[in-house]
């Protein structure tokens, strides 16, 4: 994916970072997974673990190119002179996570119709399909407090995530986090499949819940049908070359 960066001033390796975001958000707007100008999906930049990648504010998903991505600092400084503004929202959360998790190389935050409608239910993520077994013991849950714009929040974030890298964001939506952006590409589109199904399944008639044996015996085997090359990866890769036909104006 990687290509010589259109700006003097960006490293090789964070040039790649730069295009794989930009990807990843032009994927996620294909998907309809995309809010206007909301949510946010980040990434920190290689070798500079204070320094992390986000959308511009005010440009839709559509619109996000590997060059007009922001770099901030952990504290919501901008770094390269971007001259476009980094919702708070989303810097404050996301910052908490990139902060204290080493391993939260990528997040990824969004409103989908299933993700926050599954997030709105007592119950939560059902164990009741393929998709929605992979996460069951794997989920955290926080409950809504408001536009996350506080900084107080996040000890609370993060108590509630403990040692899970998926949460329920109650009444609000989801949020995941991995060590790459394909793996974190890969847990949402299994979680959003996981929501739709539940959303359709209720509809249809009363879900089936699988057993706690049947769910180990998922969880443990689902290792064995992925490809050599690291979680997601030749999935997001697929992904690419699907959104490169309809348009390679991300890349720049």
């Amino acid at each position: 994916m990687a290509s010589a960066a259109k700006r003097p001033d960006i490293f090789p390796a964070e040039w790649e970072a730069r295009q794989q975001l930009a990807a990843c958000y032009r994927i996620f707007d294909h998907m309809g997974w995309s809010e206007l100008i909301y949510n946010h999906i980040t990434v920190r930049v290689p070798g500079e673990d204070s320094a992390f990648l986000i959308n511009p504010f005010g440009l839709g998903y559509h619109e996000v190119t590997a060059s007009n991505l922001v770099k901030i600092d952990i504290d919501g400084t901008v770094l390269d002179g971007s001259p476009y503004p980094v919702n708070r929202a989303g810097f404050v959360q996301h910052s908490v996570f990139h902060r204290h998790l080493p391993d939260a190389h990528c997040i990824i935050h969004t409103h989908t119709t299933a993700g926050m409608a599954v997030s709105a239910t007592a119950e939560g993520l059902r164990p009741i399909s393929f998709y929605a077994a992979a996460f069951a013991g794997r989920i955290a849950y926080h409950d809504f407090e408001g536009v996350t714009i506080r900084g107080e929040e996040g000890e609370r974030l993060i108590a509630n995530l403990g040692d899970r890298r998926v949460m329920m964001l109650r009444n609000h939506g989801t949020l995941v986090m991995a060590e790459s952006l394909p793996e974190a590409f890969l847990k949402h589109w299994m979680l959003q499949r996981a929501c739709e199904i539940q959303v359709a399944a209720g509809a249809a008639g009363t879900p089936v819940e699988l057993s706690a044996d049947v769910i180990a015996v998922h969880q443990r085997d689902l290792a064995g049908v992925q490809l050599p090359v690291g979680p997601g990866v030749p999935d997001f890769q697929a992904m690419v070359r699907l959104i490169d036909r309809v348009d390679r104006s991300w890349r720049d």
